[in-house]
């Protein structure tokens, strides 16, 4: 039992108009076309929109843009903006205004119930990874998690197309939904039963939204009257029957003996949901009041149960988002009117605005700068749009998967007028979509508010769960605004107020690692962002200036410590790791300087200060010769993974070069190529080195927020620097490539871009570079670590070149000698022919061997086609598998499975048949071994090999085998050996 049990029960179809398909678009053109039927065409007036409100934690996916195969490898950043691009291009035509709501809440009494969830993708996490390393294949979409730095980049591409972006500070769920009744939205696009049980105007479910090709945007939308009225219970006791089902407030532990009374057994299968929950809401009707004491006499039979207590909050808790509960508890506000005055402007003022203009001065807009750092001027964002542009020159426009739908009279014309205004204006990008830079003007000011909490504008007292030093308002003010705008870290905010920090779980390896946890790795950047935030270098330098005055007192400065939820085996999310904030290391100044000082020394400072976090105060950093300022974020954090190499030996020298060079790449902001892109293999390592990746550009951007951004948002956008399945085709060329210039597909350009940038990496770093793997010696099967393919490994020249460069292998390499032992051909696991020594018995099986292999036995050669075959015993190195070529006039034709074989050369096989079972008589070794001078070769190669370690190959033997025209990676679908064979080979 549980809350959520209400949304399962609301997406059974067993209610019959419980829940309606709809589509989004069709309502907003509907409401559009009441409202100009009702005012004339000749009046002028502003279209009315179906404006609704968007949890973003309840559609990840669907934003990211819908389960497509790479999530795993580290986010397709430009395929999301793209989408997004197409999304908001159909809303704005259709009427709907979105305001995406993410949750920025610590939430600590939800705590247990956060745990659950990161342990529940913990598993998902486990699984995939051994898929990958088993399969080499993407995942299948079960398993989808949210890719690492994916909220924080939604809301940076939300932004990027003006979309409204709002975070939550204090409870996630309460403040979605008086969002919606204040600012009189139409309805609520979630999937969570807490929002069902707050009844919004209108429900619509975010798991169904799917934006199609024939150009809806289609979802379910759940009548809650027809719900309640199925259930037979009165509207007003919903909430009692939320509570009744248990949640983080009243557990379902605490209503094990209520339920009981009511003959429901949580533990049996054979109860369903819909019993469960009818059998609840025959109870909730019968009550005689849905008075708080009332309902918690008869739950638990007594009013001094501790339990009645914790029922009487969570009745509350629900009532408080019901539109009554919200209207008899809502704080007042007095900058209402200026939310609202505001939240208009948005919709009407020209876009340009922003940027050719100065910021606002006038008296009810002076409350727009509280959320400006000194960092965000006029000067500096125009020239950030410049070098967004100049970064992006080359992105070409993915094909419109909206089309217009048929009899919508006057939306062509609307479009072209849209498109000369955003061209005359100048803030047309890639022709797909305008730019908002302003920092204030990406989402409406107007702050949602929980009816049951008051305004976050300082720290409250009851919220600190741990000691560290109080915060001046002026910083609280800021933080809490930008925050609520997501214009910040949700983390600064959970740093400044609560002291604590919540890690999730992150796709990577728990039980093979090759390097640390990442979150570890990642802990010395935030203790120096700790030490920004809460001013230590300056309480140091006071209580050494009244050391040296001679006041005893307030010299003791007590260390800061921040609470950080990490899992780890130890301690797995059971109790927080207490971590010390550190020095920077030079005089930085206070946060307040960082944040609104607005000298030459204050600008050079915060760009010091985040530097120095990243362990990248280095002169080439700077140089935008060496590295672009669009690159500057990809190129610190590389440096500081690489800055582990005297502790930590983690990137090896072509993975370095593939980060790099996927970056520099044409194809980098070609979203179409990047969908049509195929990945040979999808290799562990290279999941986890983007999850390394991305998770410290997460990192370096909370670094640039707490330093006051010295860094432009525009040039902190993944999408510019990276894109998961680039960097594993990338990566898997880097293995193989000769040289850099064989990687960068033979563009000398290029190849200057990705030196210079490797030079200002490792500026001034003891470079050790992570030892690479065994090169896979002709002749003898070695497990390669983490799949990643080896330098030595040679592989045909498609994959090298890239896609689609047409390439095909030599003929040469489609012929191989064939063996004189049987064997026999599998597809798919399946055996499909076999053969004989001397080719003289086609249809017999071969004999199996027994026991060890001795080296007068030679197993049968099986050659197969997509699927893992046999596993040879321990010592016994494999032998390479013969392959038939069919092509050319000399071919031979092979009797076999299937095949007609002419009467004449039936004759001839009947023969050598005869004289086959006759040199058997003779032969007791058995099938396989009766060409002579073949034991006696092998035995000789396998002493030459245990001698000089090295496999004598036979030419052509090992090449790469192609197939429809297509080259296979040599030793696809073989299993590996294990460890002590490797060893001892």
């Amino acid at each position: 039992m549980g809350i959520q049990d209400l949304q399962a029960f609301l997406d059974n179809s067993s209610i019959q108009g419980g829940s309606v398909p709809v589509d989004l678009l069709k309502i907003a053109r509907n409401i559009s076309q009441r409202q100009r039927n009702r005012i004339g065409k000749g009046q002028q007036h502003s279209l009315a929109k179906l404006r609704l409100v968007l949890d973003g934690e309840c559609c990840l996916d669907r934003l990211y843009g819908g389960y497509f195969s790479d999530w795993a490898c580290g986010g397709q950043w430009n395929r999301m903006v793209q989408f997004l691009a197409v999304l908001t291009q159909a809303t704005e035509l259709a009427g709907v205004e979105l305001a995406v709501f993410f949750n920025g809440c610590l939430e600590s009494p939800r705590r247990a119930e956060w745990i659950q969830n990161q342990l529940k993708v913990r598993v998902k996490v486990n699984n995939v990874l051994k898929h990958i390393t088993t399969k080499g294949t993407p995942p299948p979409k079960i398993w989808w998690t949210p890719p690492v730095c994916l909220r924080t980049s939604l809301r940076m591409a939300l932004r990027h197309l003006s979309v409204t972006v709002l975070c939550s500070m204090d409870d996630h769920h309460q403040e979605v939904i008086a969002y919606c009744r204040e600012n009189n939205f139409n309805g609520l696009i979630a999937d969570d039963a807490e929002y069902a049980a707050f009844d919004p105007p209108r429900y619509f479910s975010s798991e169904q939204l799917k934006l199609t090709y024939k150009g809806s945007l289609e979802t379910k939308e759940y009548i809650i009257p027809e719900f309640i009225k199925a259930l037979n219970i009165p509207s007003d006791r919903l909430c009692t029957l939320a509570a009744l089902l248990g949640n983080y407030i009243l557990t379902e532990n605490d209503l094990t003996d209520f339920y009981k009374k009511l003959n429901i057994n949580t533990n049996s299968n054979k109860t369903t949901i819909e019993q469960m929950i009818r059998a609840i809401a025959a109870f909730v009707k019968d009550l005689p009041s849905v008075e708080l004491d009332v309902v918690a006499q008869k739950v638990f039979g007594s009013l001094t149960d501790p339990r009645c207590s914790r029922l009487r909050q969570s009745l509350q808790y629900y009532i408080n988002g019901t539109k009554e509960g919200f209207l008899h508890y809502k704080p007042v506000k007095p900058t209402k009117g200026i939310s609202a005055h505001k939240s208009e402007s948005k919709q009407t003022a020209p876009i340009q605005s922003n940027v050719t203009e100065p910021p606002p001065t006038s008296e009810e807009d002076t409350n727009l700068e509280t959320s400006r750092f000194a960092s965000e001027t006029v000067e500096s964002e125009r020239e950030s749009l410049n070098a967004y542009k100049q970064a992006t020159a080359n992105a070409k426009i993915a094909p419109q998967i909206v089309i217009e739908p048929p009899g919508i009279q006057g939306h062509g014309d609307a479009d072209n007028t849209r498109t000369e205004e955003e061209q005359n204006n100048g803030h047309v990008i890639n022709g797909t979509h305008n730019l908002l830079i302003s920092s204030s003007s990406s989402s409406s000011s107007s702050s949602a508010t929980s009816p049951s909490h008051a305004t976050v504008d300082v720290a409250k007292p009851s919220e600190k769960t741990n000691n560290v030093p109080a915060t001046v308002p002026e910083v609280m003010r800021t933080a809490s605004e930008r925050h609520q705008k997501g214009l910040m870290s949700p983390h600064i905010c959970q740093i400044l107020i609560a002291g604590e920090l919540k890690l999730p779980v992150l796709l990577e390896d728990e039980n093979h690692r090759e390097f640390p946890s990442i979150h570890l790795i990642y802990r010395p950047v935030r203790q120096m962002v700790y030490a920004i935030l809460f001013n230590l270098h300056h309480r140091l330098y006071l209580a050494t200036k009244n050391k040296e005055k001679g006041d005893n007192e307030k010299v003791e400065v007590p260390d800061i410590v921040i609470k950080e939820w990490v899992w780890s085996k130890a301690n797995p999310y059971q109790t927080p790791e207490i971590v010390k904030a550190e020095q920077i290391g030079w005089g930085v100044p206070t946060i307040q300087r960082l944040w609104f000082g607005t000298g030459i020394d204050d600008k050079r400072r915060r760009l010091r200060g985040f530097l120095t976090c990243m362990r990248s105060d280095t002169p080439l950093m700077l140089n935008t010769s060496y590295v672009p300022q669009h690159l500057l974020v990809m190129a610190c954090v590389l440096r500081y993974i690489m800055s582990f190499s005297d502790k930590i030996k983690i990137l090896r020298r072509q993975e370095l070069d593939a980060f790099i060079a996927q970056a520099f790449s044409p194809e980098l902001m070609n979203a179409q190529y990047l969908q049509d892109l195929q990945l040979p293999l999808v290799t562990s390592r290279g999941v986890q080195l983007a999850t390394l990746f991305m998770a410290g550009v997460e990192t370096a951007l909370l670094a640039n927020d707490a330093c006051g951004a010295p860094i432009p948002w525009l040039m902190c956008c993944p999408w510019l620097y990276f894109d998961g399945k680039l960097f594993h085709h990338t990566l898997a060329r880097a293995t193989i490539a000769k040289n850099l210039l064989e990687l960068c597909g033979g563009h000398i350009d290029r190849v200057v871009k990705v030196e210079r940038m490797r030079k200002a990496v490792l500026e001034g770093i003891n470079i050790v570079f992570a030892r690479p793997p065994l090169p896979v010696t002709p002749g003898i099967r070695v497990s390669v670590p983490q799949n990643i393919l080896p330098a030595g490994c040679n592989i045909n020249e498609t994959i090298v070149r890239g896609r689609g460069s047409g390439t095909i292998p030599p003929r040469g390499l489609m012929r191989r000698p064939i063996p004189t032992r049987g064997g026999q051909l599998e597809i798919a696991g399946v055996v499909v022919g076999q053969w004989g020594p001397n080719y003289g018995q086609p249809g017999r099986p071969p004999q199996p061997m027994q026991g060890h292999h001795h080296r007068g036995r030679l197993p049968p050669q099986v050659t197969s086609i997509g699927a893992l075959k046999y596993d040879l015993p321990r010592g016994f190195p494999p032998i390479g598998r013969p392959t038939f070529h069919t092509r050319g006039s000399n071919r031979t034709s092979i009797g076999g499975r299937g095949k007609k074989t002419p009467m004449k050369a039936t004759a001839k096989k009947r023969t050598t048949t005869k004289k086959n079972k006759e040199n058997e008589k003779k032969d007791t070794k058995g099938r396989g071994v009766s060409v002579e001078g073949l034991m006696d070769g092998y035995a000789d190669s396998i002493s030459a090999i245990s001698a000089t370690k090295e496999a004598i190959s036979v030419p052509g033997q090992f090449d790469d085998a192609v197939e429809n025209g297509k080259p296979i990676e040599k030793g696809q679908g073989d299993a590996p050996l294990p460890a002590s064979v490797v060893a001892e080979n």
